[in-house]
């Protein structure tokens, strides 16, 4: 009789302990999980219900709590918050896949090579475009010309974009196609000349002539080139971009996608501020789902560095005659500004240069009062900014939005462009971190690689892919590692409004994450580009795992 009653009490006691149990749809035990929270705490497990965190804590307590249907071991491996790119161009790197790839070319010489190479493939292309040279890898470093396009392609129309987006070298018929001539003026962008004749360059504003010459990709084509960017982003552990400047065409898509369940990559959209634009989405208010935040105007204030476009307060050290120039209407800016501020949306702009950034901080301020950070207006680089006006994002709340492999692509030739002096005030991610406490981390893609790991490394050490140069470049505004981290998980989303639905591992957050083989909190410096992605998780389901064929 007490045989039976020990053995109905312990039943009794098991299928009690079962039933306390919650359910999820899967548990991930044994990691070194960075949650990235206030406290930036350190787990072991997580389990993941509707594609959102349930619970953290311990192997043992998450395995005695839940249970789930699929369990993964990490074997002592470490997750993150899924990376967040907080200055990117999705469609624009997908749309790239299909172009000559020019990235890494070391002389005008091989750029033509590979021309030649993606026509042999490419025969019945209408265009040839590419993007990707550097003149400033190669070891003639001045502007290639359209003379050698001409020779070798004078019945198709060739256009090649320079790496940083800012500048093209087009051949004669591209150029006649575009309607440039040696008469053409641009405001905000310039047709070069040499001895009154073309050179085939043309920067910033005056590339819309050419581009819109270029045959319109087809629906299919833009969403093709969309799927094939999400897949590299997912390899990459990306799981969020912010689209730093896109049509309402491109919005709408992004839109259709999500609800045809087609799309996983979270995008906050950085929308192109025409006239039709602010009209429709300041009408229409913010939208913000799971997948899609809408509620920004990116601005283009000035070009690039490496093309000189960037506006700067002085003479370039390497070419006196110019200080660059701004690409908007310093009147537009005022008024949009204006109208702006009046609304829960943000405006975003591109400042590389001292002036650039000065005109734009100052325009910000007389329309942002003291609830300034609430408004959570950004500069997208902040690339060159004078110590006089490095203040100026904390008096008004600004947030910074920097791209660390910008530094450490351009030191080798950024003290020839801004001098001795002035580059000391050239990527201070540090000093602007300071201001705020906040800073948002991305990469530029397609400018700069995809890889995410490459942006920490170069934030933490300041040193390119060779770990060069020895101790960092300007090693005193590196940021320390804890910071870099959430530069490109919960700063991102901040930077967004988007910190209640993602960008740290809580309760009740998305449930995005990645599985690394190393851990980038405590390995060497020189090994953090070699760090893989095991897996990556979107709302708690796997997009990519490695050796899977995703």
């Amino acid at each position: 009789m007490l045989y039976r009653l020990i053995l109905s009490l312990a039943i009794f006691f098991l299928v009690s302990n079962i039933s306390a149990q919650d359910s999820a749809d899967v548990l991930i035990t044994n990691a070194r999980i960075y949650t990235v929270d206030g406290r930036f705490s350190v787990q072991e497990a997580v389990a993941i219900k509707g594609g959102r965190i349930a619970a953290l804590g311990t192997t043992r307590d998450i395995t005695k709590s839940w249970k789930a249907a699929k369990t993964l071991d990490a074997k002592g491996k470490f997750v993150y918050p899924g990376f967040y790119d907080a200055h990117a161009h999705l469609y624009n790197y997908g749309q790239m896949l299909q172009y000559a790839d020019l990235q890494g070319t070391t002389s005008y010489k091989q750029v033509l090579e590979r021309l030649v190479a993606w026509r042999k493939t490419n025969p019945n292309a209408r265009w040839i475009v590419g993007r990707g040279w550097d003149q400033n890898d190669w070891t003639n470093t001045t502007f290639p010309t359209k003379e050698p396009l001409d020779s070798l392609f004078r019945d198709v129309p060739v256009c090649l974009t320079r790496i940083d987006g800012h500048a093209l070298v087009a051949n004669s018929k591209a150029l006649a196609l575009a309607g440039i001539t040696e008469e053409t003026r641009v405001e905000g962008g310039l047709v070069e000349k040499v001895q009154g004749k073309l050179t085939g360059i043309v920067l910033d504003n005056a590339m819309d002539k050419v581009y819109l010459r270029i045959p319109t990709p087809t629906q299919q084509e833009v969403e093709a080139a969309i799927l094939a960017a999400e897949k590299r982003c997912f390899a990459v552990g990306l799981t969020s971009v912010a689209e730093a400047g896109i049509s309402h065409e491109l919005c709408e898509t992004y839109k259709k996608m999500y609800a045809e369940k087609r799309l996983n990559m979270r995008v906050y959209a950085m929308l192109t501020p025409t006239d039709e634009n602010v009209e429709r989405y300041l009408k229409a208010g913010v939208y913000q789902t799971d997948y899609l935040t809408v509620r920004s105007f990116k601005v283009m204030a000035d070009g690039a560095l490496g093309s000189r476009g960037a506006c700067l307060l002085t003479p370039y050290s390497d070419k006196p005659s110019t200080r660059g120039f701004l690409t908007i209407d310093s009147a537009w800016m005022e008024k949009f500004a204006a109208r702006v501020s009046k609304t829960p949306f943000q405006i975003n702009t591109h400042c590389i240069g001292d002036s650039a950034n000065r005109f734009v901080l100052d325009v910000y301020g007389k329309y942002l009062d003291i609830y300034g950070k609430t408004k959570r207006w950004r500069v997208e680089h902040a690339q060159v900014v004078s110590k006089a006006d490095i203040g100026k994002f904390r008096e008004y709340g600004i947030i910074p939005s920097v791209q660390p492999t910008h530094c450490t692509s351009d030191m080798p030739w950024a003290g020839e462009r801004l001098g001795k002096e002035r580059v000391k005030t050239a990527y201070a991610f540090k000093e602007l971190y300071e201001q705020r406490g906040i800073i948002a981390l991305g990469s530029d893609f397609p400018v700069e690689d995809i890889n995410p790991l490459y942006g920490f490394h170069a934030a933490v050490a300041r040193q390119d892919a060779a770990n060069k140069p020895d101790g960092g470049f300007q090693a005193d505004q590196a940021l320390p590692r804890e910071t870099a981290l959430r530069g490109m998980t919960i700063y991102a989303a901040i930077a967004g409004f988007e910190e209640q639905l993602k960008g740290s591992l809580e309760v009740g957050k998305i449930a995005d994450m990645v599985i690394l083989d190393g851990d980038i909190m405590t390995l060497p410096a020189n090994k953090l580009r070699s760090v893989k992605v095991l897996q990556t998780l979107s709302g708690g389901r796997v997009v990519f795992e490695r050796g899977r064929k995703n």
